[in-house]
């Protein structure tokens, strides 16, 4: 585990990336399906809803194939700070980004106030379909495709790892070649948890994040790399939830915000159970708590943006 000092600066929201604008940039359709968690833990192929996202891939203006990264909202929906930001750095550095709004078609804004609108997997789903969708785009190289998510899309970067997700669901036309999860819940037990794909997991987390706290996580890609896996975790002192926002300068804490902080999962049989109680796990549950943290964090930001660099250039061959 990597630790980093790190201390709050405002920036405007106009400065941080200015008005860059790119080349390719354009929307994907993506043919993806609404599972329950039920169906997607048990490998049900033949289950859901069949519905249609889209994404916006943008990118540089580059002469050859593209590697892309598929940027993943959380609960506060396809206008994530996050996915803003990281779009334009990525892009400011040769590479292209599918930003993927997993939640329009489906009739959502935003889950953070009621997370039971939205399944803990149905995301992961969402992130294999992007990827097969990105194989078909002249421009890309789907050979080299990586997953970075940001707080419950964080949670589908991290575990759409799990070899057992990839073999039930995976992409069949494109390669994901590193998983950066951001601030992700960790406080799962899933089945066959510690076998996944052989390509690098990155993780990064606020030390101060109250919404999904670090220590599940530490936990977890403690265990992954005791099990020879190619995982590490980066925490930034004094950072909170959505450090990597620069929608969110000052600290906010809304009320109605739900965290599962303090709530325990265990896989059953295809369920999630609430530890504490040995029944199925509810947002109605009394763990779940409300009014969690975000605030933006230049320093934290600009630590992680150095570190995504050099992973991606790692494992998309880039100088």
């Amino acid at each position: 585990m990597i630790r980093v000092s790190a201390f709050f600066v405002v920036l405007s929201f106009a400065s941080f990336f200015g008005t860059a604008t790119f080349a390719l940039e354009n929307t994907l359709e993506i043919q993806s399906r609404t599972l329950s968690d039920e169906d997607f833990l048990k490998g049900n192929q033949k289950a859901g809803i069949p519905v249609v996202l889209k994404g916006v891939l943008s990118g540089p203006d580059d002469k050859g194939k593209l590697t892309v990264v598929i940027l993943l909202h959380g609960t506060d929906g396809p206008g994530s700070g996050a996915v803003w930001g990281w779009s334009r750095f990525l892009n400011s550095i040769g590479i292209a980004t599918l930003s993927l709004d997993s939640y329009t078609a489906r009739g959502l804004t935003q889950a953070s106030t009621d997370q039971s609108q939205f399944g803990q997997f149905t995301q992961i789903y969402d992130a294999y379909r992007a990827a097969d969708a990105l194989a078909e785009h002249p421009d890309i190289d789907a050979s080299r495709v990586a997953l970075m998510g940001f707080s419950r899309g964080g949670n589908t970067a991290l575990y759409s790892a799990m070899i057992r997700f990839q073999r039930s669901f995976g992409p069949s036309r494109a390669q994901i070649v590193a998983h950066l999860p951001f601030y992700p819940a960790c406080n799962f037990q899933l089945v066959d948890e510690l076998k996944v794909a052989a390509v690098p997991i990155r993780e990064f987390h606020g030390a101060d994040d109250d919404w999904t706290p670090p220590a599940p996580c530490r936990s977890y890609i403690e265990r992954l790399a005791k099990a020879g896996n190619d995982a590490t975790m980066t925490e930034y002192d004094g950072a909170l939830h959505g450090f990597d926002s620069p929608r969110n300068p000052a600290r906010f804490a809304d009320p109605d915000n739900q965290t599962s902080r303090n709530c325990w999962r265990n896989e059953e049989d295809g369920k999630l159970l609430n530890a504490a109680t040995g029944r199925p796990f509810s947002y109605a549950d009394a763990c779940v708590e409300y009014g969690p943290s975000s605030q933006y964090n230049d320093t934290a930001t600009t630590a992680a943006q150095a570190a995504v660099k050099v992973i991606l250039s790692e494992v998309f061959g880039r100088k």
